[in-house]
């Protein structure tokens, strides 16, 4: 990442790690922990996303919208009781499984690409596409986000559409147990919380949810949909780019 990006990206996680040091969600990776419903810790509000097309929109305020922070985070108490923990491969972390999260995304000018650490595709905040991702955080013992997705705001206007996904590897724990969500932090507004609205655990990736720019606003859609590859996820949503055995 450039200097710059970086600065910016620091900014945004220390004020993750701060809200995650004080939320009370202890039992879990990621930002705060897995979100329940009825959660208000530290004046912390959550607007939830459950069922698969379920959608919510936020209209920017009169400045805009500052940095969007996308984080993934699961409950990890279910794989300390599964004893998951020795079959775990690669990535496997002291209180359960790394989740590396992703992004599909089609600009205002009709570019579209992939942003994600497999490969070393983590974008550009300053720059085009004014996405980027963090650095992969392999031991899922740091506060707040493991990994995680900023957009830059004031340049919201220059995005079309961003679909977010999560992955896992062969011989991780299924995504029944680690109930993945992703977690959505829009300063000034309340976390939007995407919850998978079904599970396939033959299946190693999953399209969670798709933030969409709608007169200016965000629009978030919960899509909940696993597939055996990022080229049939590609293909369902029609971003048609080009990969090569599996890879962008």
């Amino acid at each position: 990442m450039a200097p710059n990006e970086k600065s910016s990206v620091n900014s945004m996680i220390e004020a993750s790690r701060y809200r995650a040091k004080f939320s009370g969600h202890h039992g879990a990776l990621g930002a705060a922990g897995y979100r329940n419903k009825g959660d208000n810790d530290y004046g912390r509000t959550c607007e939830f996303l459950d069922d698969i097309g379920e959608s919510l929109a936020v209209s920017p305020g009169p400045g805009g919208f500052e940095s969007i922070l996308i984080g993934v985070t699961w409950d990890n108490a279910k794989l300390k009781k599964a004893g998951f923990i020795g079959k775990m491969i690669g990535k496997a972390k002291n209180a359960g499984v790394d989740l590396d999260i992703g992004c599909l995304y089609e600009l205002a000018d009709g570019t579209r690409g992939a942003i994600q650490a497999f490969g070393e595709k983590f974008g550009n905040l300053d720059a085009l596409p004014y996405i980027a991702l963090s650095e992969d955080e392999r031991t899922g013992n740091t506060e707040g986000h493991d990994e995680y997705i900023l957009i830059k705001g004031a340049n919201w206007d220059k995005i079309k559409r961003i679909l977010v996904y999560i992955y896992i590897y062969d011989g991780a724990a299924r995504w029944s147990q680690i109930r993945p969500q992703i977690v959505i932090d829009i300063p000034g507004e309340s976390d939007l919380v995407v919850t998978l609205g079904a599970h396939d655990d033959a299946l190693c990736l999953c399209a969670v949810g798709e933030v969409e720019n709608v007169r200016g606003g965000i629009r978030l859609t919960n899509r909940s949909e696993y597939f055996p590859g990022h080229e049939e996820m590609d293909r369902a949503f029609g971003f048609g780019l080009k990969w090569d055995d599996g890879k962008k």
